[in-house]
This record gives C-alpha cells, sequence and structure tokens, in this order.
C-alpha cells in the first residue's frame, strides 16, 4: 500500500489545520508559560508594596535587614546598630515574616473577610459539643480469645 498520495491529499486538505495549531500552541504557552508568571509578578508586587516599619527584608543584592522608615519609592534599611540604607522598594527581594505577622496580616485585610462572607455566607453557629453518654460506644470485645 502506498502512503504517499494519501499524505498528499491530506496536505493539500486546507490551510485550516496549521491555524488551529499555532493557536494551540499559543494556548499550551499561555497555560504553562505566561499565566503563571503573571501570577508571580502580581503576588511579588503586592509583597513589596506590603512591606511594613518593622519587617524583615532580604534585598536582591544579599542584605539582611530590618525597615525602619516607608516612603512611597524608597526604604530606610536598618542593617546593624549604626547602619542605615536607603533603598529602592523595587530592591526588596523577600519579606519575612513569622507565622503570627503573616496570620494578623491575613486577618486584618478587608478582601479576605468580603471573600469568606461572599464565600461561605453568614457565620454558622458552633455545633453544641456531645457528651461521652451519648456518643456511640465501640463494642466490648473482652469476651473474644485471642
Amino acid at each position: 500500500m502506498n502512503l504517499i498520495p494519501l499524505l498528499q491529499q491530506a496536505a493539500s486538505g486546507g490551510s485550516f489545520v496549521p491555524l488551529v495549531a499555532l493557536g494551540l500552541i499559543f494556548v499550551i504557552f499561555y497555560v504553562f508559560i505566561i499565566g503563571p508568571q503573571k501570577k508571580e509578578q502580581k503576588k511579588t508586587q503586592e509583597m513589596i508594596s506590603g512591606a511594613q516599619k518593622g519587617d524583615k527584608i532580604i534585598t536582591i543584592g544579599g542584605i539582611h535587614g530590618v525597615i525602619t522608615s516607608v516612603k512611597e519609592n524608597t526604604i530606610i534599611l536598618k542593617v546593624d546598630d549604626g547602619c542605615k540604607l536607603e533603598m529602592n522598594r523595587s530592591a526588596i527581594a523577600t519579606v519575612l515574616l513569622d507565622e503570627k505577622t503573616k496570620a494578623n496580616r491575613l486577618e486584618n485585610t478587608p478582601e479576605k473577610a468580603s471573600l469568606l462572607s461572599s464565600l461561605f455566607g453568614k457565620k454558622k453557629e458552633k455545633k453544641a459539643e456531645v457528651s461521652d453518654a451519648e456518643k456511640p460506644q465501640p463494642p466490648d470485645f473482652a469476651g473474644e480469645s485471642k
């Protein structure tokens, strides 16, 4: 069986197939490369804009310090007892927060409150605790031989 005539018919079938393939490639690039990059960029921008006085940070150059003052486009970073540096906000690589500070900031954001209320509606009442007498007891297997 000769496959060449079949391949020629498929190739001359139309110019719509290459356009679909090109569109599919673009969708794959967006899903795996462009979309996650945008999410990461947005997350980094929120971290930089949310830096506050007292936060411990690491700069892009590797300098560790504590923010002592925050301005619109710059921060003043305390590196040592008598050493303060003024840097652009864009120089922040990481904001180091302990778990307590993260929880406090997350609870105090109005976006979280509105998101939770929209997802779960009104707060549900806590279920009444069941006493030991009301709990189902497991069967007693003491009579069985081992």
